[in-house]
């Protein structure tokens, strides 16, 4: 994927949950094995149960990571702006023979 001007939504959920530890969002279910569709992998039942047994975090992490990063992109101030900040000047830097490598810590 091409840098751009913007976060793209998987990179700034990762960012946004990693920093307020959100242990059963989007990525950190992914780090418990769920297979959700955006990804391209094949959907288990053990995935989806992961999905199932997490809905209620998943549906409030996304919840609260909307909030955090479109009052980010309108400039009013967050919890995360370094963060988030950081992250745009590492993803704006990419040249199309770079490559971001992140990892989730699981614990």
């Amino acid at each position: 994927m091409a840098a751009g001007a913007d976060l793209p939504h998987d990179l700034y959920t990762f960012v946004i949950e990693r920093a307020l530890e959100l242990r059963h969002g989007f990525w950190g279910c992914v780090a418990d094995g769920a297979t959700f569709r955006t990804l391209g992998r094949k959907r288990t039942p053990q995935g989806k149960a992961v999905i199932d047994r997490h809905l209620a975090d998943l549906d409030a992490a996304e919840q609260r990571v909307n909030e955090i990063y479109f009052a980010w992109k309108a400039g009013t101030p967050t919890p995360l702006d370094e963060q988030l900040d950081d992250m745009l000047a590492r993803w704006n830097a990419l040249t199309e023979a770079d490559e971001l490598t992140l990892e989730w810590d699981v614990t």
